[in-house]
C-alpha cells in the first residue's frame, strides 16, 4: 500500500469513529485540520471587523462579543474551512444532497462575557413544528482560531442530549467543555444542546462557525444577498 493510499485509509478509519461519536455523544473533535498559516491569514482578513465597533445586540448574541455575518463577502480564505473535505466528507454522509451552507459568522468573545443559553442550532425561529427527540436537520461546526480553553469562553456541550425529548434541560455535571487548539474543529449535531462558555481570562477568543441545513430549510443567513455573484463566483 503506497503512502498515499494508508493516509486515505486512515482519514476514513477516523472519520468511521467520528460519525459513530456523533450518533452517540452528539459531537466530535477534529484536532488541527488547518495549519498556522491559515489561521493567520483568516485572523488578517477578519481584523478589519473586529475593532470592537459592533458588540452584540442581546445577551444571546453577548454583550462583550463581536459577531460578524456574510464572511464569504468578506474573508474569502473563510472559504477552506467551509469547503474542508474531511467536514464536507462527513457533511455529505449526514445529510441529504442538495444541503445548503445555513450560516458563516465569526465570534470574537472579549474577557467578562457571560455564559449563553443553552441551545439547539437547527431550530431557528422555532423551527419546524417537530418535537424532540428527532433526527437533526443540520450539521454545525465551531472552528477554533485561537486555542479553547475553560477560562476563555470554550464552547460548552451536552453529550447524548440530541436524544433528549423536548424542554430537558442539562445538570452541572452533564455539561463538557471542548478544549481544543487553534486550527482545531468541533463537528455536532444541530439538535445537541450546547452554548459560548463564560470568558474569565484576559483575552478574547475567536471562532468561525459554518453551519450546514437540510435542503428544504430556510438559511440563518440569505446566501444570495450576502455574497455578490461576483464574489460568489470565485469559490
Amino acid at each position: 500500500m503506497t503512502t498515499g493510499a494508508r493516509e486515505a485509509k486512515a482519514v476514513e478509519i477516523a472519520d468511521q469513529t467520528i460519525l459513530e461519536a456523533l450518533q452517540t455523544q452528539g459531537y466530535a473533535i477534529l484536532p488541527d485540520l488547518i495549519d498556522a498559516p491559515t489561521v493567520a491569514k483568516i485572523r488578517e482578513e477578519l481584523d478589519p471587523y473586529l475593532q470592537r465597533r459592533h458588540m452584540g445586540r442581546n445577551d444571546f448574541e453577548g454583550f462583550s462579543s463581536e459577531r460578524v455575518y456574510a464572511l464569504l463577502a468578506k474573508a474569502p480564505t473563510v472559504a477552506n474551512i467551509i469547503e474542508h473535505p474531511r467536514i464536507l466528507g462527513l457533511v455529505d454522509q449526514l445529510l441529504p444532497n442538495n444541503y445548503l451552507l445555513s450560516s458563516a459568522l465569526a465570534i470574537n468573545v472579549h474577557p467578562g462575557e457571560t455564559a449563553q443559553n443553552f441551545h439547539i442550532d437547527d431550530a431557528p425561529g422555532g423551527g419546524p413544528p417537530v418535537p424532540r427527540p428527532r433526527q437533526p436537520f443540520g450539521i454545525s461546526t465551531i472552528w477554533a482560531f485561537d486555542d479553547f480553553t475553560t477560562d476563555n469562553g470554550a464552547t460548552e456541550v451536552v453529550p447524548g442530549s440530541h436524544h433528549w425529548p423536548e424542554g430537558k434541560m442539562p445538570k452541572p455535571d452533564e455539561i463538557e467543555p471542548v478544549i481544543m487548539s487553534a486550527g482545531s474543529a468541533v463537528i455536532f449535531v444541530g439538535n445537541l444542546l450546547h452554548r459560548g462558555g463564560a470568558n474569565r481570562s484576559q483575552t478574547t477568543r475567536l471562532a468561525i462557525t459554518p453551519q450546514y441545513c437540510m435542503p428544504w430549510m430556510r438559511q440563518l443567513e440569505n446566501m444570495t444577498l450576502a455574497v455578490p455573484p461576483e464574489i460568489a463566483g470565485r469559490y
